[in-house]
């Protein structure tokens, strides 16, 4: 397939661009095979260039000759563009939509994109699993990388190379994988090097309604404990889903058979749910009523800061496990491949300084999103503003960014990277240029062949004039471990950097699309026990 067959107007003159707190500007507008691009003769006039990979959904409305187009993007903007002529307008959304909804991911931008920078520093390359196995060898002997899952076989979503116990061999993970959801036997996630203690992810079990068991199983999570010590099971459901998941022959661990290891269930809710919240969120953001209360009661309504304490909370108890009371820990929920790593990620930057540099944080992503099997392409298929039913999108991720910016936030001092660094990765990750978000797993991505075919995210961001925009000035690097706070008046509402100086002088905050807002201003004293001193401030009219 040609894109020029789907582009019925290529180019039309006296497109007039309108962006919330923006100066309208006019100029061409010019559909290629991936952006929309509008440009002007004006000077000072910033071009406006848009993937079309990153378009949600688009309206169309009309007023005599002169039609609209309101575009609205996975990454939450909304741009209106006013096109002289019915006909002309009709053929653009016609193609936007056509050009922004194709099936195909090889016909995606990343396959084409070609860098206008040098590579110094093949992120394809720079966070293998290998190489982090190195560092788990200067502290301890008692894992070992295994190529069991080499060829993808034993688990589809699993990385070529896992770390497990030692004492385990490849037959006992290979058994153990047919007792696992997906075929997703427990991993190392995190080695402490404090205590010796360990946290560990994988799939449910596959108990079922008879209460199935697999002994290879009990073998592999005992061998993690140290003598004399018990650990604890982090279930990301209810009792109750668990309870329900055994009737489609899943499960949880039964302390029967596992008499060394305690279960607990934290609640963290699934992705449709998620997704409707993030949807009533950013109607409550569109919201123009001017109204405190009708404002307030759309945002509670949308659950979404609930959420966001809900995996905080449960992070930090599996992080107080580990560090405080000296207990290895497996985290899972049904699949393993969502609320498990909002977990796991999250415990380890509580936990570990090296995460809160910017390469640790980016080895963070690899390890515990990309190579642990979270399908990026189908959960940021859509965003907010799709009109088609959900199917398996969800802001995973995203919801994961706005807990890490409300540890960031909490304790300003103890990460080398600034919001800006969050909030590329979370354009990135609905629409890129480059191939690292692309795909579901390390299977999918050797298949498409990634690696040779498409630039990686960590080449653009490891160039010294994109580190020193994403650093902190305020960094000073912290060994200890940070405890953030869960209070409901501790979570704020994250809003985009962009927008905060606009809302810092206009009070009309409820008249714009921003990415996200924030409601509630705080200020905060860092402490090394906790956030201590605080003044709350509303931002209303």
């Amino acid at each position: 397939m040609e894109f020029a067959e789907l582009i019925k107007t290529p180019r039309v003159d006296g497109v007039v661009l309108h962006r919330p707190f923006m100066p309208t500007v006019e100029g061409t507008l010019c559909l290629t095979g991936h952006h929309l691009i509008l440009s002007s003769r004006q000077d000072n006039t910033e071009e406006l260039w848009l993937l079309h990979s990153n378009i949600d959904s688009i309206e169309k409305r009309f007023v005599g000759c002169l039609g609209s187009i309101i575009v609205k993007c996975k990454d939450l903007r909304v741009i209106q563009l006013d096109i002289p002529g019915m006909e002309e307008c009709l053929n653009i959304a016609s193609s936007i939509e056509a050009l922004s909804t194709l099936d195909s991911i090889s016909l995606m931008y990343p396959f084409f994109y070609r860098p206008m920078f040098e590579v110094i520093d093949d992120g394809w390359n720079s966070f293998l699993p290998e190489d982090a196995f190195k560092d788990l060898e200067s502290m301890t002997d008692e894992w070992r990388l295994s190529e069991v899952n080499k060829d993808f076989s034993v688990c589809p979503s699993y990385a070529p190379l896992v770390a497990v116990p030692k004492g385990i061999d490849d037959d006992t993970l290979r058994k153990v994988a047919t007792f696992r959801h997906g075929g997703r036997f427990p991993v190392l996630s995190y080695y402490h090097k404090k205590n010796g203690m360990v946290m560990m992810r994988a799939g449910q079990p596959l108990t079922g309604t008879n209460g199935r068991r697999c002994k290879e199983d009990e073998k592999l999570i005992n061998a993690t404990l140290r003598p004399g010590k018990r650990g604890y099971i982090i279930d990301t459901r209810t009792i109750n889903v668990a309870q329900q998941a055994k009737a489609r022959g899943g499960g949880f661990e039964s302390e029967a058979n596992y008499p060394q290891w305690r279960r607990i269930h934290k609640a963290i809710e699934r992705s449709n749910v998620l997704q409707d919240s993030l949807i009533k969120l950013v109607e409550a953001c569109n919201d123009q009523s001017h109204n405190m209360d009708r404002w307030l009661s759309k945002l509670e309504a949308s659950n979404w800061q609930t959420h966001v304490k809900e995996i905080l909370t449960t992070a930090c108890l599996a992080a107080q496990c580990i560090d405080r009371e000296g207990a290895s820990v497996l985290v899972h929920g049904t699949e393993g491949a969502d609320s498990t790593l909002q977990v796991t990620s999250l415990a380890q930057i509580i936990l570990d300084p090296a995460c809160r540099t910017i390469r640790g944080f980016q080895g963070l992503i690899e390890r515990e999103w990309l190579q642990a099997g979270h399908p990026f392409q189908q959960r940021c298929a859509q965003s907010a503003y799709s009109n088609s039913k959900p199917r398996q999108e969800a802001p995973v991720f995203l919801l994961f960014l706005d807990c890490v910016w409300q540890i960031l936030r909490q304790f300003p001092c103890s990460f080398e990277f600034n919001e800006n660094f969050l909030v590329q990765l979370f354009e990135h990750a609905y629409a890129s240029q480059f191939g690292t978000f692309m795909g579901n797993s390390a299977a999918e991505r050797a298949k498409l062949s990634l690696p040779e075919k498409t630039v990686s995210l960590w080449s653009w961001v490891n160039r010294p004039q994109e580190l020193e925009r994403l650093s902190n000035p305020l960094y000073e690097a912290n060994s200890l471990v940070i405890w953030p706070s869960v209070a409901p008046q501790s979570l704020l509402l994250w809003e985009v950097p962009q927008q905060r100086e606009i809302n810092k002088w206009s009070l009309q905050i409820w008249e714009t699309i921003p990415p996200i807002y924030l409601f509630l201003l705080a200020f905060k004293r860092e402490t090394a026990e906790g956030t201590k001193e605080c003044l709350y401030l509303f931002v209303s009219k």
